[in-house]
């Protein structure tokens, strides 16, 4: 009797184990920074694994933003990899994680977010219906231009700098991450 009951026990942790394994196959994932970002998981969960994001995390670490992108959303988020950010003049990071930078840091990665889950396709058409253009509001206020140059998708910022999408359509549970190669700016004011 013990010997059924303990191959029922392991037959049921084999199903449940296989069960587990093939959901997590199952799910379609993009590979960023070197790490697998998943669907189920969100914004957060993801962006603190990828290594080509890590400037990143610790800016919105520093902002206070990360219970806000753990929220339901759903948010479109242009996300600026490590490269980006060294793009911009010595020490500019430094001085904006500094808590006394906290409104002007929190600013700047709002602008980065877009109410919504807009995927590169639904951009795409938004921007075929508004003749080669389509303004984005982020949750900052401001507005991002997006456009195309052949099959690359591009947004632009209230200062006139551009900023390629490398990565597109990374979904997670609480919206998408486009990774983009510069960081966008508000308008100064």
């Amino acid at each position: 009797m013990k010997t059924i009951k303990l191959l029922s026990l392991a037959f049921f942790a084999m199903i449940a184990l296989s069960a587990t394994e093939t959901f997590a196959q199952k799910e379609k994932t993009v590979t960023v920074g070197g790490a697998p970002m998943y669907p189920s998981k969100n914004i957060v969960e993801n962006a603190v694994n990828s290594k080509d994001h890590t400037t990143l995390v610790a800016a919105v670490q520093a902002a206070g933003l990360v219970e806000t992108l753990q929220t339901p959303g759903p948010f479109t988020v242009f996300a600026p990899d490590n490269a980006a950010f060294d793009k911009l003049p010595a020490g500019t990071v430094e001085t904006l994680v500094k808590p006394e930078n906290k409104a002007t840091l929190t600013g700047i990665l709002t602008y980065h977010v877009v109410a919504g889950k807009l995927g590169s396709k639904d951009i795409a058409e938004a921007i075929k219906k508004g003749n080669g253009k389509a303004t984005l509001t982020t949750v900052q206020g401001g507005k991002l231009t997006a456009w195309m140059q052949g099959k690359d998708l591009y947004i632009t910022d209230e200062n006139g700098n551009k900023s390629k999408v490398t990565i597109a359509d990374v979904y997670q549970s609480n919206g998408v991450i486009h990774s983009i190669d510069t960081v966008v700016l508000p308008k100064s004011e």
